[in-house]
């Protein structure tokens, strides 16, 4: 929160009580005529206010207050997961960080191995509301390193372009040139072929993972591949998708969802933002609950992973989510896991804590296929 010095201590704490969420609850929060810094000259009048990530001048400068400060790739010392990075697209900023965990050493060859296996390929998309934080960023990659270490996968995390300097769908364009990317990038003696991905990644075992924005980016990146055929000329399958306290809505609440005019409004005004109004709010890549069972069925993924936390005004978009993809006729399993007393996110700002360990365990679970030994938690149907 690089920009929050700037702010009175009064808003800095409730931006700190406020940064779990997507938006304020109970209702709308106007951005004044000007915002000041330290009693210095602003910027001019505020186009938009998006309380609590940022705010865009009329000007054009966007200021955030939180979501920027990043760390370095590097050798985790609690899980000896290595990472390092790697630009995809220079001119288009795309970039994405490598998290391979500790392998096994061979005493009598010297060598590393991982017991001759290869290692399931997870894509992972970070969440901030499609405009704040970073794959670089100090909680995404902690997330990674306990990700990577817990499952024993290969991962990759993508640094995807942010609104509203590049509203959708380029963030969701710059997912889908990520994933084409890794792919490539994994066939052993292939022009730029990465020496991790080409002898580490099982293309087999290929899952996508998000949270919020990036479970919405993750399930629209799935989308895409049903729509175009699957991925690599059907080469490649997408084995599962894990959307992390997802970012869906629509006009119409579903069942157990807040009916609060003014909430709604302010997700309708912020998800415009975003996108500045290329996609309404019941178009399938927000809503996909409005789409039909046809187009559920199109979903290019075996297996699907929901998690909500009980206390997230999002929660009811993710169960309504996991009916409709089973009423659809899609022929896969999909699972919901719940959380409660909870808000969003949770087990990013409390990565100690016991519900964001059981939470791991039933992500590295979905990965291993049942084999990680989270039988016995919550699993909601």
């Amino acid at each position: 929160m690089a920009a929050a010095g700037r702010f009175s201590s009064a808003l800095l704490l409730l931006l700190n009580m406020a940064a779990a969420l997507f938006a304020p609850r109970g209702g709308l929060h106007p951005a004044p005529a000007s915002l000041h810094a330290d009693g210095a000259e602003d910027d001019g009048d505020v186009d938009f206010f998006f309380f609590p990530f940022l705010v865009l001048y009329k000007s054009g400068r966007v200021r955030r207050f939180m979501g920027t400060d990043t760390v370095p790739a590097s050798t985790d010392p609690a899980t000896g997961v290595a990472s390092r990075d790697v630009v995809v697209d220079a001119a288009a900023g795309l970039a994405v960080r490598l998290y391979l965990p500790r392998l096994a050493t061979n005493r009598t060859a010297g060598t590393e191995t991982d017991g001759g296996q290869l290692l399931p390929l997870v894509v992972f998309f970070h969440g901030g509301a499609f405009v704040t934080e970073s794959a670089f960023s100090p909680t995404y990659h902690r997330y990674l390193n306990a990700l990577a270490s817990r499952a024993r996968v290969l991962a990759v995390s993508v640094e995807y372009r942010l609104a509203p300097e590049h509203r959708l769908p380029a963030a969701y364009d710059d997912a889908w040139a990520a994933l084409r990317w890794v792919l490539a990038s994994a066939r052993p003696g292939a022009p730029g072929a990465d020496p991790w991905l080409s002898r580490y990644a099982d293309l087999t075992r290929l899952f996508l993972v998000g949270d919020s924005a990036g479970g919405n980016i993750a399930h629209n990146v799935a989308m895409r591949a049903g729509r175009e055929g699957g991925l690599d000329g059907g080469a490649t399958a997408i084995r599962g998708l894990a959307l992390l306290d997802p970012y869906f809505w629509g006009r119409r609440p579903v069942p157990s969802e807040t009916r609060d005019g003014e909430t709604r409004r302010w997700r309708e005004r912020t998800w415009g933002f975003v996108c500045a109004g290329r996609y309404g709010i019941d178009n399938p890549v927000i809503n996909p609950v409005a789409m039909p069972p046809e187009e559920w069925r199109r979903l290019a993924s075996a297996r699907v992973l929901v998690t909500v936390a009980g206390l997230d005004l999002l929660a009811a978009r993710g169960r309504a989510y996991v009916h409709a993809l089973r009423a659809s006729g899609w022929r896969g399993e999909a699972e919901l896991y719940e959380t409660p007393g909870e808000y969003h996110v949770y087990f990013l700002d409390k990565p100690g804590s016991e519900k964001a360990a059981r939470e791991m365990e039933v992500v590295v679970d979905f990965i291993n296929g049942g084999q990680g030994g989270s039988t016995g938690l919550r699993m909601d149907a």
